[in-house]
Order: structure tokens, then C-alpha cells, then sequence
């Protein structure tokens, strides 16, 4: 056979075997019998080693694995891979649809569909050809897990039919019953601690250096969204993308159900509480979505979730055992917090073995005593609670559980705050847990992004005093770093402890992280001080409107209070903070060492012309993306709206505006801007340059 015959033959069995794939994986309706199966897929790799370069990317011998992957890339999502607003009763479901209703002036129709327990996983092709996985992440950009996800055979390496040029396709990764019971049969015959539950499992797999040993792990995947640029989306709703989506090969769950009211979502609610437990693989609820795309656009986002989508989580499983003792853990802001230590039992698949117990007033209302029979609930933490207390089995002698008054690792006397139910202690810089959570807070990826310090490797620091404080990192030389090891506990309750060794790979990228770090914006490096209350999106209003750190120190309560977001409590906690000399000392050493402290500021305009305007962007525009148009925006000093009401400035207007919006404008008599007229108002910012046009403005 030649090249051009073993080229033709290649394209043929592989076309051949997807089909199969496609029937046997997605259909359940097997065409061919094993044995005819595998006799195809042998003739296609003979065929394969012998003219290695005719391998296509879309074989199906790629589905074996083979890649070993040495580290994970991380890759910006596209579209953000945002979560979903929980519900835990219908009540709740019933106050989100008449949310959606009281802005959709119009029918609204639902899709129910089940909420599978895996791994969220984004899936990009490109002229029907899968190119790329990539893990949610922190919704801003996650892990590129394409190797491994190449491996599960009902996702398709190339689409059938007429599909668009690009588009993300959003699904989850599941481990099926029968694989997870299969690998904990093997794990338990190799001495090896089983998996605690399927997602658990799945997390782990996909995460696996070797692309082979994913294979063997047989795992799933449903896939439930679509995702492509706005003025290329071919469908009017939800149903219809994921039908078509089906015929392109996708792996779409038979179950969902379009919904009109809420007594039809409640039946179907009420239907899978009862039957989820005779699926083969685990689901906790069900996503309720409304399925009109043009309404979606209306309802728009928060900042955190879709505001045209909610999940109902099923009521938790409960389960009964014994309280052992209780510990009390310290957090790096002092807030100590009881956990009970319980005879292990099962619940919800896993082996439970300790529970959250809140606060002091929690304990007190439960009136918890040692060796209580007690209800534990998992509803979606990872740490379960306590419920409630059996008392008809209490023993007439027991100890009752009471609250500590000195802080369990350095012994100070615990304070509280008013109108707080939190003890605290306030040893914020003697304390040793305290020190440690807010290095690893003032390492994390939102903040200064040292990442080569995870893992352990800030406890073996401080441990070697070598660390302190956060601005002892960059005292830091490989000199004091190569060779350092330590054997630390990772899960005291099942006595499982890993070394932790600084070889000359592990130091050297340290030190780079750490240099690395020193051009972080003045933003994030408020937000990796760590201020009590001042979260990621508060340091940026807070750098914004402050311009430095010397003029954020130097404010009173009362300026710090003018700023968007920032109320009385958290202007407290920030004068506080930098009221405390050993915090200026550490800025100062932060300062000397080269990091941020000035918001950068690359033009200065006399005035910000769209200050304290409330602005809608919609459509498609010309000269700017939308997240372009709405940066600058508020680089101007006007704030993004997603809905229209009295107080919206004006509605910019691109192509393809949604005609609901358009129509809500009009009724209530705002003002709706051509891209044309939003560039020639903005052209009159004075700036240090002269007379730039709006496409050389660079705004801070």
C-alpha cells in the first residue's frame, strides 16, 4: 500500500470508528459487535505506525492517551466561566422567577435540566475540529487539559453536519458509578486509599500527568451550553443550540424538560429528588435557565452569576454518630472556629469524620455536650455540619462543650467585637496561623501570584525562620532556599504527611516568581495586604480612587467612606490597619523592595467626562470589543449597567441591539447613542497629549 492509498484508507476507518463511537458512547445503540470493533481500530493503528505522518488530530487512537504532561498551561478563557446562584427550596426558585418576570414583560420559558457532580470543563473547535479543554479555574482562566480530556470517548474530536467556524462548547466531566466503583476495587487491592466520591474522583483524573492512565479511568462527560461571539450566535434559544449540538456529535443529557410555570419546574424538581439515585452517576440538583437567548441579554449577569439562571440544590443528606472531641481552628484575620471530630460515618458517599460547629453562639444553641449522639448534614460544603443533637441519648454525666478563652496557638486572651458572634484573637502579627494564612493570602493567584509557593512550602519557611512576614519573601535568596526539606502532616485525621524538598528547580523558580511579582499593579497589591473586609473588587475602587498607598494611610474615616462600596466598618478596618506601626514597617520594606504602591496612571484627563453616568452597552460595535467599549467606560468614570431602568444615562447601541431593550429605552424616554456618538463625545477628554484620537487614549 502506498502513502496516497494508506491516506484515503486512514480517513475511511477513522470516519468509520467515529461513527461507531458516536453510536456505542452517545446513542447507547451499538451498530457492531466488540470483537468487529476492535479488529477496526487494530487495522487503523497498523496503518498508523507504518506512515506515522499521516496521523491525523482528530484519530480515534488519540482517545488511548500517551502524552505525559510534566505541568499544566494556563489559559485565559475566552468567555468567563462564571457560577450559578444556589437555591435550596422552591420558594426560593418561585422569587427568581417572578424576578425574571417582573423585567421580562413578556412569556418566559424555562429548561430544567439535571446538575451533573463533576468537573466544569470548556471545549473549543475550530472548523469542526476539537482543539482545546481547558478546567474552569477561578472563572478567569483555567488549566489546558487537552491530552486528557481527548480521552473520553463521548466527546467528539471532530463534528458531523454544518457547524459554525468557532465556538466553546461547556460541559461536565463525571466519573460513572461503575468506573468509580472499579477503581476503588483496584485501589483497595493495591493498598491505596480509596476515592471519597465519583467528583472527587473525576478531579483527580483529570488533572493526571499521563494521558493513558486518564483512558483507563473510563470517564463521562455531558455537555450543556454553548458559547460563541455574540453577532455569530445562529440560534434564537437554549433548546435549539443544544439539540443541534446533539447532531453534531455532542454528548447531550435526554433529561430536561421545558418548563412555563412553576408548578411544571416543581413536578420536575420533585421527579429527579425521587429518581436520582437510580442514575449511573452522581447528580446534587437541578440548573433552571430561561431559554430565550434575547431575554438572556436583558436580564444580563452580576458580577459572580447569570441573572437568567439559578440552581436548585437537593436538601442535603443526613446522617447520625458520635461527637469525639472538637478543636479550634485559628484563620489568618484571628476568627477562631470550632470543628467537631466525630466517629467516621458515611454520608452523601464520602466517609465523614468531622464537622463545622460555626461560632460560640452555635455551640451554646445546640447545647452540644462530648460523646452526643448527633445529626450531621452535607449540603454542598466541604466541611459538614452539625444540625442538630440527639438528647434522649445523652449520657447523664457528659462534659458539656464549652468555647475557649485564649487562642489555641499562641495563648492570648480572645476578644470579640461588637455586634459580632466571631471570637477572635488579637495577636495579628505574633499569632502563627495568622502569620501563615496571610502569606498564603498575599501569595494567592488574585493577589501577587507567586504560585511557585503553594503547597505547603509557606509552612516550611516560617517553620525554618525564614519568614516571618509577607515582606520577608523578598529577602528570600536561593542560597537560603536549596536544600531545604521537611515532612508536613496533610490530613491529620487520616495521618497522611508529604515531604516538601527545595531542589535547585523548585528554588530558582521561587526566586523568579518572586521578581516576577514586583510588577503586579498597586490593585492587587492592596488586595494581597490583606485588610480585614477588603476584597478583590474593593481594592480596586479603593487604588482608583486613592491614587497610593501614602494617601490611603494618610485618610480619614470620613474621606475613605466617600468611596464607592467602601461603608463605615470596612473604613475602619482599614484605618486599623495602617494605624499599627508594625504594618507601616512592613509596607515600608515592601517599598524598598520595588512593589506598587502608586496607581499607574499613563494620561491625565481634566475631567472624567462619563463621571456618575449609568450606562447600558448592547450590540455588536466596529471599532472596540464590548469589554473594550465597557473598560473604557469606566476609565471615564461611568459604571456598566446590565438593565434598564430610570436612572440609566443612556443605552450605546451597536448592531444587532436587542429589540427589547431598544423598546424599554424608548418607553421610558432614555437616550440611546450610535457608536459614532459615543466616540465624539468621548473625543473631548484633554489629555497630556495633544489631540490624540480615542484609539491612542490609554485611560488608568
Amino acid at each position: 500500500m502506498n502513502k496516497e492509498e494508506a491516506k484515503a484508507k486512514i480517513a475511511e476507518l477513522s470516519s468509520i470508528i467515529e461513527n461507531h463511537n458516536y453510536n456505542y458512547y452517545v446513542l447507547a445503540n451499538p451498530t457492531i459487535s466488540d470483537y468487529d470493533f476492535d479488529m477496526l481500530l487494530n487495522e487503523l493503528i497498523a496503518l498508523e505506525q507504518q506512515f506515522p505522518e499521516l496521523i491525523l488530530p482528530d484519530s480515534p487512537t488519540q482517545r488511548v492517551g500517551g502524552d505525559i504532561t510534566k505541568e499544566f498551561q494556563t489559559v485565559k478563557h475566552r468567555y468567563p466561566m462564571l457560577s450559578l446562584s444556589n437555591s435550596y427550596n422552591i420558594e426560593e426558585v418561585k422569587e427568581f422567577i417572578s424576578r425574571i418576570k417582573k423585567t421580562i414583560e413578556e412569556e418566559v420559558e424555562f429548561v430544567c435540566e439535571l446538575k451533573f457532580d463533576g468537573i466544569s470543563i470548556s471545549l473549543t473547535y475550530e472548523n469542526g475540529l476539537f482543539v482545546k479543554a481547558v478546567t474552569r479555574g477561578d472563572g478567569t482562566q483555567g488549566d489546558d487539559v487537552t491530552a486528557n480530556v481527548k480521552t473520553i470517548r463521548t466527546i467528539p474530536l471532530r463534528l458531523k453536519g454544518d457547524y459554525p467556524d468557532f465556538f466553546e462548547m461547556r460541559g461536565e466531566i463525571i466519573m460513572p458509578h461503575s468506573s468509580f466503583n472499579a477503581i476503588n476495587a483496584e485501589r483497595d487491592d493495591l493498598g491505596l486509599q480509596p476515592f471519597a466520591n465519583p467528583r472527587n474522583a473525576a478531579a483527580g483524573t483529570i488533572k493526571l500527568q499521563d494521558s493513558k492512565e486518564v483512558a483507563k479511568r473510563k470517564l463521562d462527560q455531558y455537555c450543556y451550553f454553548m458559547m460563541m461571539d455574540e453577532d455569530k450566535m445562529i440560534f434564537k434559544n437554549h433548546y435549539d443550540s443544544l439539540m443541534t449540538a446533539k447532531e453534531w456529535g455532542f454528548n447531550i443529557s435526554n433529561f430536561m424538560a421545558r418548563c412555563n410555570n412553576v408548578e411544571d419546574i416543581e413536578d420536575f424538581i420533585n421527579y429527579w429528588d425521587k429518581q436520582r439515585k437510580e442514575l449511573p452517576f452522581d447528580i446534587d440538583g437541578i440548573v433552571i435557565k430561561v431559554n430565550d437567548f434575547r431575554q438572556r441579554e436583558i436580564l444580563g449577569f452580576t458580577s459572580k452569576s447569570p441573572r437568567w439562571a439559578i440552581a436548585y440544590k437537593f436538601k442535603a443528606e443526613e446522617a447520625r454518630t458520635k461527637l469525639l472531641s472538637v478543636d479550634f481552628q485559628v484563620g489568618r484575620h484571628g476568627t477562631i472556629t470550632p470543628v467537631a471530630n466525630l466517629e467516621p460515618v458515611q454520608l452523601a458517599g464520602t466517609i465523614v469524620k468531622r464537622a463545622t460547629l460555626h461560632n460560640a453562639d452555635f455551640i451554646e444553641q445546640l447545647d452540644l455536650h462530648y460523646d452526643d449522639i448527633v445529626c450531621v448534614e452535607k449540603g454542598g460544603e466541604i466541611i459538614p455540619k452539625i444540625t442538630a443533637v440527639d438528647l434522649s441519648q445523652r449520657k447523664e454525666y457528659s462534659e458539656k462543650v464549652t468555647f475557649i478563652t485564649k487562642c489555641p496557638e499562641c495563648g492570648t486572651s480572645l476578644v470579640k467585637a461588637d455586634g459580632e458572634t466571631a471570637w477572635y484573637c488579637p495577636n495579628t502579627l505574633g499569632c502563627p496561623p495568622q502569620i501563615k494564612g496571610r502569606i498564603e493570602h498575599f501569595i494567592s493567584r488574585k493577589a501577587m501570584n507567586i504560585e511557585s509557593l503553594g503547597e505547603g512550602k509557606v509552612e516550611v519557611l516560617f517553620d525554618n525562620n525564614l519568614i516571618k512576614d509577607y515582606s520577608d519573601l523578598y529577602d528570600l535568596t536561593y542560597e537560603k532556599l536549596f536544600g531545604i526539606e521537611k515532612t508536613i502532616m496533610v490530613d491529620e485525621i487520616n495521618d497522611i504527611t508529604r515531604k516538601v524538598s527545595f531542589k535547585e528547580k523548585t528554588a530558582n523558580n521561587i526566586i523568579e516568581a518572586i521578581e516576577k511579582s514586583k510588577s503586579v499593579p498597586f490593585a492587587r497589591v492592596l488586595f494581597a495586604l490583606g485588610i480585614k473586609y477588603v476584597g478583590e473588587t474593593t481594592a480596586k475602587l479603593i487604588a482608583k480612587s486613592m491614587g497610593s498607598i501614602d494617601n490611603i494611610i494618610n485618610a480619614t474615616v470620613e474621606e475613605l467612606t466617600e468611596i464607592e462600596e467602601v461603608g463605615e466598618k470596612i473604613a475602619l478596618s482599614i484605618k486599623d490597619f495602617f494605624d499599627d506601626e508594625r504594618n507601616i514597617h512592613i509596607i515600608n520594606r515592601l517599598k524598598n523592595a520595588g512593589l506598587q504602591f502608586e496607581q499607574e496612571k499613563k494620561v491625565v484627563s481634566s475631567n472624567q467626562v462619563l463621571s456618575g453616568m449609568n450606562i447600558i452597552v448592547s450590540g455588536v460595535f466596529s471599532t472596540m470589543s464590548r469589554d473594550e467599549i465597557k473598560q473604557l467606560i469606566e476609565d471615564l468614570g461611568g459604571k456598566n449597567v446590565s438593565s434598564i431602568s430610570k436612572k440609566t444615562t443612556f443605552v450605546l447601541a451597536g448592531e444587532k441591539m436587542g429589540p427589547e431593550k431598544r423598546k424599554k429605552a424608548e418607553s421610558l424616554g432614555i437616550e440611546i447613542k450610535s457608536e459614532d456618538d459615543f466616540l465624539k463625545m468621548i473625543s473631548n477628554i484633554k489629555t497630556e497629549n495633544q489631540n490624540p484620537s480615542y484609539t491612542q487614549l490609554e485611560l488608568f
